[in-house]
């Protein structure tokens, strides 16, 4: 392609600088993740794990999150139009602040550190069917009840 060519097929719409445009996104998602990981830590506070015992709490979060992640996408991704802020915030923000990769994985080597393998290997399987589960199961329910209510 020649130079003019290439400047043809150029918008004479001036671009906003990357950082200035992504500086709302990450002040949302950043915002988003401090109440995400809050509403973990006071659940983790209310329901704390017995040591050597199934994280139940962290358990429960990621998989109530995973539900909500599933039913939360499938409403802005196919029934509403959303502000282009709503999903940094909610999705990868509140919800990713909300559930844990991190937890989980400190959690399943606390376990095997104080000598249960067998509860650090049934958390970690458990944890990945249920939060798949839950992430599937909401997203698949949400697209049914859309679909009868437009009925």
């Amino acid at each position: 392609m020649s130079a003019p060519e290439a400047e043809s097929i150029r918008t004479s719409a001036p671009r906003q600088p990357a950082r200035r445009g992504q500086l709302p996104v990450v002040a949302v998602v950043a915002l988003g993740g401090a109440l995400g990981a809050t509403a973990r830590y006071a659940a983790s506070l209310w329901w704390p794990a017995r040591t050597g015992g199934f994280p139940w709490t962290i358990f429960w979060v990621n998989v109530t999150g995973c539900a909500v992640i599933g039913v939360f996408l499938v409403l802005v991704t196919e029934a509403w139009t959303a502000h282009r802020l709503v999903r940094p915030f909610f999705g990868t923000g509140v919800l990713g602040g909300f559930t844990t990769f991190s937890t989980y994985a400190v959690d399943i080597q606390r376990l095997l550190d104080a000598g249960h393998p067998g509860t650090a290997l049934a958390y970690l399987a458990a944890t990945l069917v249920a939060a798949l589960s839950a992430v599937w199961l909401a997203a698949t329910a949400t697209r049914r009840v859309l679909t009868w209510r437009q009925r």
